[in-house]
């Protein structure tokens, strides 16, 4: 795995309380979930990264992703798609 990096993040409480409720919706923690929309924002800015197909959630192989279930991008788990 990649080395990770930490650092500060100055964030209004009021933001970091709405990050927190939708994290625990998508059974993330806040700092999992604030990876996840960054992880998505440079994906969008970028495209796909070295080995992901347009479209394909990441860690996916291909053929193997389904239409019912996405990959979690820190945990490489099955996550639930909202309806």
């Amino acid at each position: 795995m990649a080395a990770r990096k930490s650092f500060l993040l100055r964030i209004d409480a009021a933001l970091w309380e709405e990050l927190e409720r939708w994290a625990a919706d998508e059974l993330r923690s806040a700092n999992g979930q604030v990876e996840f929309l960054l992880r998505q924002a440079v994906r969008t800015r970028t495209g796909p990264g070295p080995g992901e197909q347009a479209g394909t959630p990441p860690g996916a192989l291909g053929a193997e992703a389904t239409a019912s279930t996405q990959t979690d991008t820190l945990t490489g788990l099955p996550s639930p798609l909202k309806p």
